[in-house]
C-alpha cells in the first residue's frame, strides 16, 4: 500500500493510502453526505476544480457501471474517502472506482478521518486543499503556503460546457437546453418526456436560441460562482418573458441575477442526497438531492418580480422562485436526482404544462 497526504490550507495533514491516479492535484475539499451514488457524484460537473469527501465511510462496494454517468468526462481533483472497497459485489459492476480513477486521472485517498475533516469544513467552512502524488516528498509549510495564495480559476463553466450545440431527437415539446455544465440525468428527464431537446453551450445568444423556435428553455446546472458568468445572466434577461423557462441549480441562480436579485457563497454548501425541502404553495416537504455551494439571497428578491416558492429545512436557505408575471419558474436543487430520490420529478412533468399553457395562450392570441 502507498501513502499519500491531504493537506489543507490551514495546516492540517490528513495522511492515507494512494488509490487511482499517482499524480498529485490541488482543489477546493468539499464534502458530500449522500449514502450512495458515488458514481454520480464523482460525475457530477459541478464539482469542478472540486476534491470531494464522501462523508459515508464506505464506498465503492457496488462498483461503477455504464449506466449512472452524469458526464464522460469527469471534472473532480480528487476523490477522499474512509474505505474503498476493492472488491464489488453487484451484478451491473464493471470495473472499480480505483479502476475508474486510475482511467480518468483522479488521485484518491483513503484511510483518514472523514468525520474530522467534515467537521472541520463544518466549522471553518470550504478549504483549499492539496492531495500529494504517489511518492512526493513536499514541504508542507511551503504546500499550506501555496495554497493560501493560490486563487483557483473562475471558468468551470466553459471548462465543463459543452462546446457546440447538439441534438437530442424527440416528437414532443422542443426545448433549448443551456448547458452550463449539465447532469446527463436533466437530459435523460426531458428525453423521456418525449421532448425534442437541442443542447447549447453556456455563452449561446438569446437570439440563437430564439433561432431554433423552442417551445421551452431550459437552465442546467453547473459548477462554481454564477457572477462569473455574466454573458449567461445577459442571455437569460433576455429570453425571460419570451418562453416558458425552467432553471436547476445554477440555472436558478443564474435567472434570479438576471432578474435583480443577488447570491452569495455559503459556508460549506449543501451537498447530498438528503437535504428536505418545504413547497410553500403546497406545505409538502420533499427530500432532495443538492450539489451547490452559493445560493439566492432573500433579501434582494424585495422590489423584483420573483416570490419564493420552496425553502431549505435545514438553514432556511432559498429552494426555489417563481416569477409572478411571466412562465419562469426555478429550483436550487435536483429534481432529476442522480443520486438519490425522486421526490420533485414531478416538476418536469410542470414544465412541460407550462410549455402547453403557453403554446395554447399563443394560439388563442393568433386566432
Amino acid at each position: 500500500m502507498t501513502t499519500r497526504k491531504l493537506i489543507l490550507e490551514n495546516g492540517e495533514v490528513f495522511e492515507g493510502t494512494a488509490f487511482g491516479s499517482e499524480n498529485g492535484s490541488d482543489g477546493e475539499v468539499v464534502f458530500t453526505t449522500g449514502m450512495t451514488g458515488y458514481q454520480e457524484t464523482m460525475t457530477d460537473p459541478s464539482f469542478c476544480g472540486q476534491i470531494v469527501t464522501m462523508t459515508y465511510p464506505l464506498i465503492g462496494n457496488y462498483g461503477m457501471n455504464r449506466d449512472d454517468f452524469e458526464t464522460i468526462a469527469p471534472a473532480i481533483k480528487g476523490f477522499v474517502v474512509q474505505e474503498l472497497a476493492k472488491t464489488p459485489s453487484n451484478f451491473r459492476s464493471e470495473r472499480t472506482v480505483d479502476e475508474f480513477c486510475k482511467q480518468k486521472n483522479i488521485p484518491g485517498i483513503e484511510g483518514i478521518d472523514t468525520r474530522k475533516l467534515t467537521r472541520m469544513i463544518r466549522t471553518e467552512g470550504s478549504v483549499k486543499g492539496y492531495i500529494t502524488a504517489v511518492g512526493e516528498e513536499v514541504n508542507v509549510e511551503e504546500v499550506v503556503t501555496r495554497l493560501q495564495n493560490t486563487t483557483f480559476p473562475t471558468n468551470q463553466v466553459e471548462q465543463v460546457s459543452t462546446k457546440s450545440a447538439y441534438p437530442s431527437p424527440g416528437r414532443g415539446k422542443k426545448v433549448v437546453l443551456m448547458d452550463f455544465g449539465m447532469k446527463h440525468g436533466i437530459l435523460r428527464e426531458l428525453n423521456k418526456r418525449d421532448c425534442d431537446v437541442v443542447v447549447v453551450p453556456y455563452n449561446t445568444t438569446a437570439e440563437e436560441i430564439l433561432s431554433y423556435n423552442p417551445d421551452g428553455i431550459m437552465l442546467s446546472n453547473g459548477p462554481g460562482d454564477p457572477k462569473d458568468v455574466p454573458e449567461a445572466v445577459e442571455t437569460i434577461k433576455a429570453l425571460i418573458g419570451q418562453l416558458p423557462i425552467f432553471g436547476i441549480c445554477l440555472g436558478h441562480q443564474l435567472f434570479a441575477l438576471a432578474s435583480g436579485a443577488d447570491s452569495f457563497k455559503l459556508k460549506f454548501g449543501h451537498r447530498g442526497a438528503n437535504h428536505p425541502v418545504k413547497d410553500l404553495k403546497t406545505g409538502r416537504t420533499e427530500l432532495t438531492s443538492q450539489n451547490h455551494g452559493y445560493a439566492v439571497d432573500p433579501d434582494s428578491l424585495e422590489g423584483t418580480d420573483l416570490e419564493i416558492t420552496h425553502v431549505a429545512l435545514n438553514d432556511g436557505t432559498v429552494e426555489g422562485i417563481r416569477h409572478k408575471v411571466h412562465p419562469v419558474f426555478t429550483v436550487q436543487y435536483h429534481p432529476e436526482a442522480s443520486p438519490g430520490p425522486e421526490d420533485s420529478n414531478h416538476l418536469f412533468d410542470e414544465f412541460i404544462e407550462l410549455m402547453n399553457t403557453h403554446a395554447g395562450k399563443e394560439q388563442s392570441q393568433h386566432a
